[in-house]
């Protein structure tokens, strides 16, 4: 389970769609960051200060292949988010069950106003 700290981390990680996209292209396989600044159009410092937040948010780990230091993507922070998005689901599945009697309710009105 994740603690408070742990997930404000998580969630500030991902509130920038430039580390978005880099866990998406370490969802296909690892890389180094040389691999990483290339598709982004990034200076590879600006790479750099992104995978530091992503590293500290337990999203990503560095390896050591050799003299490259490969990213690779640690994705039970990711599920350990959506488990607590997914504590949210009743509340709206039940609003999303209001919404769809209002709707009905609505087509029978339409539809009776018709018979007069």
């Amino acid at each position: 389970m994740l603690e408070a700290g742990h997930l404000d981390r998580v969630f500030g990680a991902l509130a920038d769609p430039t580390r978005r996209a880099i866990l998406a292209r370490l969802a296909e396989g690892e890389a180094t960051v040389n691999e990483l600044v290339a598709p982004f159009g990034l200076s590879q410092p600006t790479i750099s200060k992104h995978l530091k937040v992503l590293q500290g948010a337990g999203l990503v780990s560095r390896g050591r292949a050799a003299q490259f230091r490969p990213v690779r993507l640690e994705a039970a922070p990711l599920a350990e988010a959506a488990g607590w998005i997914g504590n949210y689901r009743g509340f709206w599945e039940a609003g999303l069950e209001r919404l769809e009697a209002y709707v009905e309710e609505l087509k029978g009105k339409e539809s009776g106003h018709g018979e007069d």
